[in-house]
């Protein structure tokens, strides 16, 4: 029997050959070879350059964003703004790392836009913050005494021409002195002696700024009679103002504060406004001032918004017909597309592609935009529903509380009634046609087949689209906004909250003013209860359809 041969073959590139890996010490002690370590490659010089441009401009920004933060003393916000510079430049400076430097930046963006968003607003829940309380006390002081203005008796009058620098308006005064001085809303009396003047020694003009002509104070009346120039930092010093541009007179406040008592004292009646601790100064029949400042309050919004007389009727109806509507939408729009789908599902029909295209028109159009066209087919005056099929009648199909109601009931089911069609058409074509056959061998009719075998399948996949179909509805805002405007006004509350405002719609209403004063605190609040009724119902409902699962 011939040898094997014998001879050493050559070593495969890249590979030690077996001298080498024993020479070199190839195995550790327990006679088994180490795992290679991976090559690091060097960044192209290209890659290199492109992410050095590109964290400097981010660089460049966040230096700006921090000396903004820097100037306006918000240390909070210079310190984690600080921290999060350091760690991007850390993440993207360092070798290695990279889930984290595709990470980053969907993560900022998370921290910024959502979880800082809710955090605020959860803040600002257990807060005063809204119209008349958006500063702090020191800051409504100094707006009561500039807005608390009336004119010095035998005043001086002063000499005044309108100047420009940009877009904002300056007043150049001359006292009776002859003094020039300049000023703005926002610049108290600065003197400026390098000013031009007239023969009669009125200043005119300033290098710098332009001065109007007779013309253009009358095209800018408005904007000129608004100026108030402060005379120094000191409000209590007063005001200068003019009312046609070419004389002005020294306003003081009709409100003295004083510092130690910390009150205010009305000049004329010598009514006294103190601190009532809730965010503002009131006399002693509890009248307020209408400039006040932020404070926290705890849970005085929640307790308000079920006691507030203006706000606790309106707002249990309104609870009420959220759940209506946001139940009735996911449940007429899943019957009519289930419907649908079951009747352009069959083999034998023709024109199946053509009949879908146009059961998904309704969901292609915005919704704020099919809310307006439908509000105009609906009008009760000139809408075509009543003057074309009806006739000319005259009913109120947005006006009247339960004819409203049932309008935005069919609008909402007409623009979601195409999406349950379509994930309906997606469970149907998904199960197994075997099922639909053997039933029938046993005798089952076409209703039992449905019940007992495709719905049950079709709520395995369905049931949790329905569940965000819910929460999607009971903050429908959209719709109802733009097609009621939450509609027809209720008769028992001064707020402007109607037969078919949802809680969405009711909370933009407080937040926003409309019937009353802007409230983001009471917002925030409803904003929170909306958040915890959504979340639980959700939690159950989640929680329910795991026995669907069960099915398969």
């Amino acid at each position: 029997m011939p040898k094997p041969d014998l001879r050493e073959l050559p070593a495969t590139q890249g590979q030690p050959s077996p001298e080498q890996s024993v020479g070199s010490g190839a195995r550790n002690g327990s006679g088994a070879r180490p795992t290679a370590k991976p090559v690091r490659h060097p960044d192209s010089l290209k890659g290199t350059i492109l992410k050095v441009v590109l964290l400097g401009l981010v660089d460049a920004f966040a230096v700006y964003v921090l000396m903004m933060l820097f100037l306006s003393q918000s240390w909070p916000a210079l310190a984690v703004s600080s921290l999060v510079v350091l760690a991007i430049n850390w993440i993207y400076l360092r070798k290695g790392g990279l889930p984290a430097k595709y990470l980053a930046p969907g993560v900022l963006f998370l921290l910024v836009f959502q979880v800082l968003v809710v955090v605020f607003s959860g803040y600002i829940a257990f807060t005063n913050y809204g119209d008349g309380h958006n500063s702090t006390k020191e800051d409504a002081i100094s707006a009561i005494q500039m807005t608390a203005q009336k004119r010095v008796p035998d005043s001086p009058a002063y000499k005044a021409s309108v100047l420009t620098k940009g877009s904002d308006f300056y007043l150049l005064f001359t006292d009776p002195s002859g003094k020039a001085q300049l000023g703005s809303s926002e610049d108290p009396l600065t003197e400026v002696p390098e000013a031009g003047k007239d023969s009669t020694g009125k200043a005119t003009s300033l290098a710098g700024y332009q001065t109007l002509k007779f013309q253009e104070i009358v095209a800018n009346q408005q904007e000129i009679l608004k100026i108030t120039v402060p005379v120094s930092d000191d409000p209590a010093d007063g005001t200068l103002r003019t009312a046609d541009g070419s004389t002005a007179y020294q306003f003081k406040p009709a409100l003295n504060y004083d510092a130690a008592t910390d009150t205010f004292t009305d000049t004329d009646t010598g009514t006294q406004y103190r601190d009532n601790g809730k965010g503002a100064f009131a006399d002693a029949n509890g009248e307020t001032l209408a400039t006040g400042w932020k404070i926290d309050v705890g849970m005085d919004n929640f307790v308000r918004a079920f006691t507030d007389p203006s706000l606790r009727g309106p707002l249990l109806g309104v609870i009420l017909w959220t759940f209506t509507f946001s139940i009735a939408s996911v449940a007429l729009t899943f019957v009519m597309g289930l419907f649908l789908a079951i009747t352009f599902n069959r083999e034998d029909l023709r024109g199946k592609k053509a009949y879908r295209i146009l059961m998904i028109l309704p969901y292609a159009f915005p919704a704020f935009l099919s809310g307006l066209v439908w509000s105009g087919i609906l009008n009760p005056e000139f809408g075509w529903l009543n003057q074309t099929l009806l006739g000319g009648a005259n009913i109120g199909w947005l006006t009247d509380p339960v004819l409203a109601k049932i309008s935005v009931l069919v609008v909402n089911v007409w623009l979601g009634f195409p999406y349950m069609f379509l994930v309906c058409t997606g469970a149907l074509q998904s199960l197994p046609s075997e099922i639909d056959e053997a039933a029938r061998m046993d005798g089952a009719s076409a209703w039992r087949v449905f019940r007992s075998i495709k719905l049950p399948l079709l709520l395995v996949s369905v049931a949790p689209l329905l569940i965000s179909s819910f929460a999607f509805n009971f903050n429908n805002f959209n719709v109802i906004y733009m097609l009621t405007g939450g509609g027809p006004r209720f008769a028992d509350t001064d707020r402007d909250i109607g037969s078919t405002d949802i809680l969405i719609t009711l909370v933009y209403k407080v937040a926003f003013g409309q019937g009353t004063g802007r409230d983001y605190g009471l917002a925030s609040a409803l904003a929170i209860i909306i958040f915890i009724i959504v979340a639980t119902i959700s939690a159950i409902s989640f929680k329910q359809t795991k026995a669907l699962e069960d099915v398969n």
